[in-house]
């Protein structure tokens, strides 16, 4: 699909195995940034596109941000891809986890997008067995036959125990993963109140089970070095947004994930007060 000189476009921040994937390919990634409330920037999106634009590649809901895209961005996107052969990977993982009234906006009913677009998919993420990494990718008959040239050689399958395990799982809970999004929003509220009173600034968290927090009004600490003491010192472990960048430009930004226990998330809520209490301040 994507060849030696082809560009890939990616919204930035983003999951930290798109870029490394393009390289492999012998691609160039090119970095479209969310704007400062992590929306996209669709003008600067637009400047980025040349003849050599063979791919865009986005994820909704979006890690590390929690943001999610919704019909209109869709809309967006189709009418500055028209009139080209340029291809599109949506990375669909959490789709059962939008929070939004309007729910999740994927490019599947999207006609215009559907036609052009892998969308990608993760039985790990919807059952709860991210460790066994089993996902899926729906795709129109032709790109279909592109992903398999590729596919076929770097995972054959996935080992049939997992399989088994899987279709066992859904024939006796057919509609298990619609009561995801109320589980997850529940985790969600009790972790925002859990830290609100933290003196970070939860920024909006609207699907998937991340949280980000920003700091830079408490301490001049890099993100990576704040998480490096955190987890050290405090026992509780954050992610570096930095890492979800080309640049690596630190923005005293962390990701927290709250897919957890709820005695977990409280005691991580206790540990990151008090960890900014005595590390931070």
């Amino acid at each position: 699909m994507t060849r030696p000189g082809d560009e890939v476009i990616v919204f930035e921040p983003s999951f930290d195995s798109y870029v490394p994937g393009i390289r492999l390919a012998g691609g160039i990634a090119v970095a479209a940034r969310l704007d400062e409330d992590y929306r996209p920037d669709w003008p600067a999106f637009a400047a980025l596109l040349t003849a050599r634009t063979r791919l865009v590649i986005f994820n909704t809901p979006h890690n590390p941000t929690g943001r999610c895209w919704q019909r209109d961005d869709l809309d967006r996107l189709a009418a500055l891809l028209r009139g080209t052969a340029i291809a599109v990977i949506s990375d669909e993982v959490y789709e059962h986890m939008c929070y939004l009234p309007a729910g999740h906006a994927s490019v599947v009913a999207h006609p215009e997008l559907r036609a052009r677009s892998f969308v990608v998919s993760s039985f790990g993420k919807t059952y709860h067995v991210t460790g066994w990494k089993v996902a899926y990718c729906c795709a129109p008959r032709s790109l279909s036959t592109e992903f398999r040239r590729s596919h076929q050689f770097i995972t054959f399958c996935v080992h049939t125990p997992s399989q088994h395990a899987l279709a066992d799982f859904m024939a006796a809970e057919p509609g298990w993963y619609d009561a995801l999004n109320q589980f997850y929003r529940q985790k969600r509220d009790l972790f925002r109140a859990a830290i609100e009173d933290s003196g970070l600034h939860l920024q909006a968290c609207e699907g998937s089970y991340f949280q980000q927090v920003s700091y830079g009004h408490l301490s001049d600490l890099p993100d990576v070095e704040l998480a490096r003491r955190l987890t050290c010192e405090g026992g509780i472990a954050t992610i570096p947004v930095s890492a979800f960048y080309q640049d690596h430009e630190d923005r005293h930004v962390l990701r927290l994930c709250f897919a957890k226990r709820t005695e977990t998330l409280e005691e991580g809520a206790r540990r990151l007060r008090l960890a900014f209490q005595t590390i931070v301040c």
